[in-house]
């Protein structure tokens, strides 16, 4: 029996799960659902996957330039006067009058302060009395031994004519003796006046230390006393002033590391600069290196000493200042910047591995290879050999690093030389990298 065609729509219907019943609806529209959300999550994928393969990552590059070089080593000191003397007192006593005062220009020989000497002036009054009294003294003796020789002259003349009768052997001898006491106590008179010269001269001198003077031609830098205050100088001589003998010649005294002092030679130049004039830099002249080693917070130092012209008076004693000593100068040297030096690229970027993949490239996506199953790192291939000056840089060919081995030498912290390597001037090395979206 043939079947009709509303028959056959039915089974078709049925088929596809189009049945005009509530269950048959339900189903239509879970499966309607289904679709649609397998669409969206398709479409996002795709899209999601052509934004990821369209990230390009770029390469910053500098030139290797041609130029010259210099090399410093930098140390940090203080301004000191070339020849600064400290002026004291070995006298103790009162500050009677203070005659210069802070900046004041004073000659050689030139009054400073007086102390009080009226206990000065009263021991010297004492000891020239005790030098007259040593000097009567010696006179009274003088006549002393005046008197008794001319009695023992007497005596040999009395013996004499007596033919050895009237004068015994004993009265001549006592008068002999008399005669030696006599010179002896003229000896004795004459050292108590020298004595007696020695405790004036040294009383004088006290006197004279009473003054005090100034040593040098210079600059009065600091005065430590006042009208008035009493020194005492029982122990050591007390520092009253003290004196720069000439600011227009100044020292600059700086502590430079012990891995850069082999490099620091005496005659080398330098500047510097204070905190006073920060946009100005100062010349200076290396002097000497000294050996004693100074050590502070674990820092081995060695104190180094420039020669500073300061005929302007611009700069002062004390300041700190930070000094940059030239220790190498190269000439026409091939230069290339530092940063080329630490970049080490983690892996390769090229055209060919940006290019959309379609569902390949999502499914490597979404199902990444393992770690240690490829290798795109090129740093992984280049050996930099055991010798430290033997380097590696990276030039950009096309989409591709390509490294270059380079031996370099002397570096000014931003620039370094290279001594050997397939290096042109202007030539770009990669420094960094740059990532952007196409």
């Amino acid at each position: 029996m043939n079947n009709t065609p509303t028959e056959s729509n039915t089974d078709i219907s049925h088929t596809l799960g189009l049945d005009a019943s509530p269950v048959g609806t339900t189903r239509l529209k879970r499966r309607l659902i289904w679709f649609g959300l397998i669409l969206l999550m398709a479409a996002s994928v795709f899209k999601w996957t052509t934004h990821a393969t369209t990230v390009k990552v770029g390469y910053k590059t500098q030139p290797v330039q041609i130029g010259n070089m210099t090399i410093t080593v930098s140390a940090t000191g203080n301004l000191e006067p070339t020849n600064q003397v400290d002026v004291g007192s070995e006298q103790s006593g009162t500050i009677k009058t203070v005659e210069v005062s802070y900046n004041d220009q004073v000659k050689k020989g030139q009054v400073l302060a007086r102390l009080d000497t009226t206990k000065l002036e009263a021991e010297m009054k004492k000891s020239k009395a005790a030098m007259a009294i040593a000097r009567a003294v010696v006179l009274q003796t003088q006549a002393t031994v005046n008197e008794t020789q001319k009695v023992m002259v007497q005596l040999k003349k009395v013996r004499e004519l007596s033919h050895n009768k009237a004068i015994s052997e004993y009265d001549l001898d006592a008068a002999e003796a008399a005669l030696e006491r006599a010179r002896a106590d003229e000896a004795g008179a004459r050292a108590q006046v020298l004595q007696a010269q020695a405790v004036l001269e040294y009383n004088q001198t006290d006197l004279a230390k009473a003054i005090i003077f100034s040593p040098v031609n210079g600059l009065v830098l600091s005065r430590e006393v006042e009208p008035g205050q009493t020194v005492a100088a029982s122990l050591s001589a007390p520092v009253l002033f003290t004196l720069a003998e000439d600011l227009a010649q100044m020292e600059l005294h700086v502590d430079v590391d012990e891995a850069d002092v082999s490099q620091v030679k005496e005659g080398q130049t330098a500047v510097f600069t204070v905190d006073a004039y920060p946009n100005q830099t100062f010349p200076a002249r290396i002097l000497q290196i000294r050996y004693g080693a100074q050590t502070t917070d674990g820092v081995v130092t060695y104190e180094t000493v420039l020669s500073v012209d300061n005929r302007g008076l611009l700069l002062r004693p004390g300041m700190t200042a930070t000094a940059d000593i030239t220790v190498k100068q190269i000439e026409q040297a091939i230069l290339i910047p530092n940063a080329a030096l630490r970049f080490t690229p983690t892996q390769t970027e090229n055209s060919r591995q940006k290019q959309s993949g379609g569902i390949g490239s999502v499914i490597s996506k979404l199902m990444p290879r393992q770690p240690g199953r490829h290798n795109d790192s090129p740093k992984q291939n280049v050996s930099k050999g055991t010798d430290d000056n033997q380097q590696v840089v990276w030039t950009q060919e096309v989409d591709r690093l390509h490294p270059i081995f380079v031996t370099i030498g002397a570096t000014d912290g931003t620039l370094t030389q290279v001594t050997s390597g397939d290096i042109t001037p202007q030539m770009a090395l990669v420094v960094d990298t740059v990532s952007g979206d196409e």
